[in-house]
């Protein structure tokens, strides 16, 4: 009788044991469940949010094989290798003053790039900073037209390390990313600013030709006109300078921002590609 109670409680408590067991493997397994549930939900989440852990946001930027270079006499394009041979370089001095980041918006909507060349005063202010950034944030390469706009011929070499240096330290500052190019009011370099760009690492150019500046193409219709066939006659310019290869000048102006549909697609149907600063050798 004591050996069949004793085998009674051992049958109960196996009985036990093995339910509590089924229980808790149960739990164990409807938890795994709510966990792979969850790990899914969070990758889903981490990809659409562009997650830290995406191997694709890790993945450094390949660099871009250059395909152009900058003449050091003439500032035009000049292909490397068999790169295409008709495209035009578009850039714009003295931003970010009342147009440039409209003018970048029109550049992005039409698909093509330029260089932005930046003076110091500009962005003296939270107002010019910002604008910086938004025309530097739709990808458009930034470049040093010095702090001040000063004629580096008529200023000392202190000055013009400071016109030069001072710029691209605040350029870097609001961007992160020290400017490539390198582009003096009036086209006006010395014997020291070219060391100091050069030490700088940009690329110094100037352009082959531009007419927003002069006052008889200060209008749309007429500036439309002398940028697309490269002619200026109301300032002596009666053959055209639009050639392959061709820097063009514009700047951050009412006419230009204009103007500014009609000169790319003008040129364009021309046969002549947009240049991708990107794809220019710099130092």
């Amino acid at each position: 009788m004591k050996r069949m109670l004793l085998l009674l409680v051992a049958v109960l408590l196996l009985a036990g044991c093995g339910t509590q067991g089924g229980k808790n493997s149960a739990d164990e397994e409807k938890k795994g469940e709510n966990r792979t549930e969850q790990q899914a939900e969070q990758e889903t989440e981490n990809s659409e949010n562009g997650s830290e852990d995406d191997p694709a946001e890790q993945e450094e930027k390949q660099p871009v094989e250059p395909m152009y270079r900058v003449n050091p006499v003439s500032s035009s394009i000049e292909p490397i290798g068999d790169a295409k041979k008709e495209v035009v370089l578009l850039t714009f001095d003295d931003a970010p003053d009342k147009y440039g980041v409209e003018i970048a918006k029109t550049l992005k909507e039409l698909g093509v790039s330029a260089i932005f060349f930046v003076n110091g005063h500009f962005i003296n202010s939270e107002e010019g900073r910002a604008k910086l950034k938004e025309i530097y944030d739709m990808g458009f390469p930034i470049g040093n037209h010095t702090y001040g706009h000063a004629n580096l011929k008529t200023i000392s070499e202190e000055k013009q390390r400071g016109e030069i240096v001072k710029l691209n330290d605040l350029i870097e500052e609001i961007t992160g990313e020290r400017p490539k190019f390198f582009r003096a009011p009036h086209g006006a370099n010395t014997d020291f600013s070219r060391k100091v760009v050069q030490d700088e690492g940009m690329v110094l150019m100037n352009w082959t030709y531009g007419y927003d500046y002069f006052q008889p193409y200060m209008d749309a219709k007429k500036l439309t006109e002398a940028m697309v066939t490269g002619k200026g006659p109301e300032v002596g310019i009666n053959y055209s300078l639009l050639r392959p290869g061709a820097n063009l000048l514009m700047h951050d102006r009412q006419w230009t921002s204009e103007a500014l549909v009609d000169i790319v697609k003008g040129l364009q149907e021309q046969g002549y590609e947009i240049l991708d600063p990107a794809l220019i050798e710099t130092l």
